[in-house]
């Protein structure tokens, strides 16, 4: 054991609470030596469950290292690795624990490398978005998380826990409420500096994040409808994270829900490049609505960022299948607009959020 209950109440969570782990089960457990005392903890509960904790320690939160994408040939990078791809398409569940060394090790891969990547080891990753394969994600306290949040180790673990170890049931119950209103609507506007974009949500479902894929959970979200969105976001107060990467002030314009004309304040290359990686990615492949009331402020992690009581995210990307979501792409990149100061959400033309706060 631990020793410290938070640690073994975290581990019940991932494996309880979200996966509801069975007898025989065999269970990818993926993380980095940082994580350990928790990877430690998850592995010795999935052994009181009867199941088979499958170990896979890694130096980052990708599979393959740095130094190997590196120097692979393209021909290399599109052709999986069998035993890889079998192991993957194979296991019942997936646990990952994130906890890096430096979060900025992934941004010296091309972009053209993890596309590839991610076109070979498309069975695999199909298995996540439509439901086939169980699994969750999650951080451990580390202090490269801690830096780019701004706080010490002791502060964001202390922030971390406050975030995750909550009262799931409730948190299930009351974001219900608001997404039952979103699947009785037809469109959703937004509406705030820079900002007006409508969505179609129509015949699409609102799946509640309540210890789900994501710890900490606390959102609701769905697949909007792929050629509803039309008008314009800017994400002025946060920049976007992906693989290392921060991009400021990133604009979108949608016309026929695709991206039609885009910006940033930097890093613009890299957002056009992730944009004209395939037909799918400039398509929102998700809306989500961030509901988590022990994140306050926003922390240059996105496992977090998007769950921010008072924001919205849209993913540029893949959709998900198993909520009607037809679009598909090798990337899904969740970007997060604050509507604390100023903004609104309004379904069918009834505002039901104005400056983070609910009227529903």
């Amino acid at each position: 054991m631990s020793g410290d209950p938070r640690i073994e109440r975290y581990a019940s969570i991932l494996v309880d609470e979200c996966l509801d782990i069975q007898p025989g089960q065999q269970v990818l457990v993926m993380g980095t030596p940082l994580g350990r005392p928790l990877l430690e903890e998850v592995c010795r509960q999935l052994a009181l469950k009867g199941a088979y904790a499958l170990l896979r320690v890694t130096f980052n939160f990708s599979r393959f290292t740095p130094s190997w994408m590196l120097e692979a040939s393209d021909e290399l990078l599109a052709e999986p690795a069998s035993l890889e791809l079998d192991f993957l398409l194979k296991v019942d569940a997936m646990i990952a624990v994130v906890a890096p060394e430096n979060t900025r090790e992934m941004s010296q891969i091309p972009q053209q490398k993890l596309a590839l990547l991610a076109k070979a080891y498309k069975p695999a990753s199909e298995r996540t978005l439509n439901g086939d394969l169980p699994w969750v994600g999650c951080q451990y306290p580390c202090p490269a998380l801690a830096q780019d949040a701004g706080m010490s180790v002791g502060e964001f673990e202390e922030f971390l826990y406050g975030a995750v170890l909550l009262d799931w049931k409730a948190e299930r119950e009351r974001m219900q409420r608001y997404a039952d209103r979103f699947d009785a609507a037809e469109e959703v506007r937004i509406v705030a500096s820079g900002t007006d974009l409508r969505i179609g949500i129509a015949g699409r479902t609102m799946l509640v994040d309540a210890a789900g894929a994501n710890i900490p959970g606390g959102e609701f979200f769905c697949s909007p409808v792929e050629d509803s969105a039309e008008g314009e976001i800017t994400f002025s107060e946060f920049p976007a994270i992906r693989v290392g990467h921060e991009v400021n002030g990133v604009r979108l314009r949608f016309e026929g829900g695709k991206v039609v004309d885009a910006s940033a304040a930097s890093e613009e290359e890299y957002l056009l490049e992730v944009l004209d990686t395939d037909e799918g990615s400039r398509r929102i492949g998700e809306l989500g609505i961030g509901c988590n009331p022990g994140i306050t402020r926003y922390m240059k992690n996105t496992l977090f960022d998007e769950k921010m009581d008072g924001t919205v995210h849209i993913a540029i990307g893949a959709g998900f299948g198993f909520l009607g979501g037809k679009n598909e792409s090798q990337i899904h990149w969740d970007i997060v607009k604050d509507l604390r100061d100023g903004g609104r959400i309004e379904l069918d033309g009834e505002v039901v959020q104005q400056d983070g706060r609910w009227s529903v």
